[in-house]
């Protein structure tokens, strides 16, 4: 069963500092934006999917680590997106990626973890 992380759980994990992500396996972009702001790592293995918008949302966060361990593969402009994250960003569930992508990823300039060669 799909479960959303909407922009409400969001603002409550904000707002407690407390609960398990892992559980979603999408993310609205206004969740996305609302948790960008937190200032901790953002562990969400469960997602596995992205959107564009929702992608170009996370990787504003600038509180370290962007775990996405749950994403099989991304779009091209999700890639370029996260290639913008300032910090660390595992991607450890890929398992294809465009060339696009991958060009696009190889611009991140902090580490990134991802189980592609």
């Amino acid at each position: 069963m799909r479960q959303q992380l909407t922009l409400k759980i969001a603002q409550k994990f904000l707002q407690d500092e407390e609960g398990d992500l892992d559980a979603f396996t999408s993310i609205d972009a206004a969740a996305a934006q609302a948790l960008a702001q937190h200032k901790g790592t953002l562990w969400l293995y469960g997602l596995t999917s992205l959107s564009d918008a929702a992608a170009q949302a996370l990787a504003k966060h600038k509180g370290g680590n962007l775990s996405l361990g749950g994403l099989t593969s991304l779009s091209d402009a999700a890639a370029q997106a996260l290639a913008k994250h300032e910090g660390i960003l595992s991607l450890r569930g890929l398992t294809s990626l465009s060339d696009a992508a991958a060009q696009a990823l190889a611009k991140h300039k902090g580490e990134t973890f991802s189980s592609l060669a």
